[in-house]
């Protein structure tokens, strides 16, 4: 009977030994914190060109000119809430308000005078105007270009803009050689010259300006 106590303990000894080593020969399981961990949300990336960005929208000192498209917003009244082009006379129709003078005014102008009009119908009425399209300012491209032509000239375009938009250089043109054609306020004509071979190497980047209206590019 002693003999069979003992062989029992010993079994029962060994199989406690063997759990307790199997035990801590597993690895620790993972807490929460380390498997729900968020990616680090500061991780530098590189920027990346945004080719669907909407052009930048200018400002209340625009001037609007023909063929402007214009989006008009009247709080609460979605009825006279609009998008609408500026005509070749100028001018723009709402309801309400009739024909009003656009071409000539700044946003900021023009939004006063579609005011004025309806706080003849509208209690405290509350107008925002915005240039979603300009039209009404264009540049040139000539010369060895993919598409030359004239260009609808958007806020913030630059010479590399124009030349992308003309569907770029062809084979045989002169990098080294375009310039900008420009009127100056005195009704000289200024030249301004741009190497696009230097430019794509990054040097000068600063030749990279932004086109002015009636602008016209050269590429020889």
């Amino acid at each position: 009977m002693r003999i069979w106590n003992c062989l029992v303990t010993g079994v029962c000894a060994l199989l406690v030994f063997g759990a307790c080593g199997s035990i801590k020969g597993q690895d620790p399981a993972p807490s929460p914190a380390n498997v729900n961990s968020p990616i680090n949300s500061n991780s530098s990336s590189p920027d990346l060109p945004n080719s669907n960005s909407r052009p930048v929208r200018p400002g209340d000192s625009f001037i609007i000119g023909d063929d402007d498209v214009l989006s008009i917003n009247v709080w609460k009244e979605p009825e006279l809430s609009k998008q609408i082009p500026v005509r070749s006379d100028g001018k723009i129709s709402l309801p309400l308000v009739g024909d009003l003078q656009a071409s000539g005014r700044t946003p900021l102008q023009l939004a006063n005078d579609i005011t004025a009009k309806l706080k003849n119908y509208i209690t405290d009425p509350e107008v925002t105007v915005i240039v979603e399209q300009i039209n009404s300012r264009k540049f040139n491209m000539v010369g060895q270009v993919g598409k030359p032509g004239s260009y609808s000239l958007n806020v913030g375009t630059t010479i590399m803009d124009a030349i992308a938009a003309a569907g770029g250089l062809r084979d045989f043109a002169k990098k080294k050689s375009i310039y900008i054609l420009r009127q100056t306020p005195s009704g000289t004509e200024e030249r301004i010259p741009f190497n696009y071979e230097k430019f794509i190497k990054g040097k000068d980047p600063n030749q990279n300006i932004l086109l002015k209206p009636q602008d016209t590019i050269v590429v020889p």
